[in-house]
């Protein structure tokens, strides 16, 4: 443990936070070590606070005392879970301080200086740290939501990708807790989530490097886990159904991004099952880190259609989240370089070269 470099969480409480503390408790290269929240957790043991995140909560985590959010105690590297109008202040004053700051929130996705990374799309992206403000840094990751439409139509931007339309699905987690209330729920369809059509036809624009007309609509359905998406996409030259399944199964990061410890195997899982993706029966895939598509056929106004489902909790924030972390820490980006070399000096951490 003592070669495993220390982290914070910042909204540490809630759901988002207490995934990504739940999943950094069997990590190779991090530890938590701070536990940043709002005044009313400020000062409580962790363990002692109502536990979400299924299962129990990590012992070493258990026993942290929540602290105040404010950089001054936090180590060098901080997740941040916090909602968007208080990330919008907190955030920078971490990265004032020194911190790397990586961010679930929306609050700072595209100002131009700040990364919006899914590695295996666009790592190269974490460089526009180089051009921030603070003497630390702050990157993000995208809307859960946006996450599994980059990736899905990441291999498909080489064929001419000419116009986007996509219907989301939503689980309930993705309100976070308590979440939407039972009677809207229950037996329902909410067609409205405040943020998430804007969010989805402009995220994966910056993430892609692309043009693309996008047409979004978003919807809460009662699900728990896992978002799914249902996607029409045309192309500006002709492209047969063989050609799209090839390039999503044949779609990797680079291999430095391939060697991050919470990169899935295969990002893009093709499923041929005429009822599936099933977000009960397929949200988990490649430990809820890959996107899973199915459905393809035809499309009577544009020219193809399908179905992708990711885990909105892990892929879509906590996971994506880790995931961005170990690609600053690998590829040295913000400082993180120091903090590998006295890893390696420590001990033997399976961490690769920089890229």
């Amino acid at each position: 443990m003592s070669a495993r470099i220390d982290v914070g969480v910042l909204g540490a409480t809630g759901v988002v936070g207490q995934q990504i503390v739940a999943r950094l408790a069997r990590h190779p290269w991090f530890r938590v070590a701070w536990l940043g929240a709002s005044e009313r957790s400020v000062g409580r043991r962790y363990g002692d606070l109502p536990w979400r995140a299924g299962g129990m909560c990590p012992p070493a985590a258990a026993r942290l005392s929540v602290e105040a959010p404010e950089p001054r105690h936090a180590p060098s590297i901080v997740f941040s879970a916090l909602d968007a109008a208080t990330a919008s202040t907190l955030e920078p004053q971490f990265a004032a301080s020194g911190r790397l700051v990586v961010s679930n929130a929306s609050a700072h996705r595209m100002r131009p200086d700040v990364p919006l990374i899914v590695p295996e799309i666009n790592p190269h992206d974490i460089r526009l740290v180089e051009h921030q403000p603070w003497s630390g840094s702050l990157i993000t990751n995208p809307n859960c939501s946006s996450v599994f439409l980059a990736l899905a139509l990441a291999p498909l931007v080489p064929f001419g990708l000419r116009a986007v339309t996509v219907s989301t699905l939503q689980a309930l987690s993705g309100a976070g807790y308590p979440g939407v209330a039972s009677l809207d729920a229950l037996a329902n369809v909410v067609p409205f989530i405040a943020g998430e059509e804007e969010k989805l036809e402009t995220e994966p624009l910056k993430i892609l490097g692309a043009r693309v007309p996008i047409s979004a609509q978003a919807t809460r359905v009662p699900v728990v886990d896992g978002h799914t998406l249902l996607v029409s996409v045309a192309f500006e030259q002709r492209v047969e159904a063989d050609d799209l399944r090839q390039a999503w199964s044949g779609f990797q990061g680079p291999e430095h991004v391939r060697a991050l410890p919470a990169a899935p195997a295969r990002p893009l899982v093709l499923s041929d099952l005429p009822d599936r993706p099933q977000p009960r029966l397929d949200a988990g895939e490649g430990d809820g880190m890959s996107v899973t598509i199915g459905r393809l056929r035809a499309c009577a106004v544009l020219d193809w259609r399908f179905v992708a489902l990711g885990h909105n909790l892990v892929r879509g924030a906590a996971g994506a989240a880790i995931l961005n972390a170990e690609l600053a820490v690998a590829t040295g980006a913000a400082g993180a370089a120091r903090m590998l070399e006295v890893a390696r000096d420590e001990e033997e951490v399976p961490i690769p070269s920089a890229c």
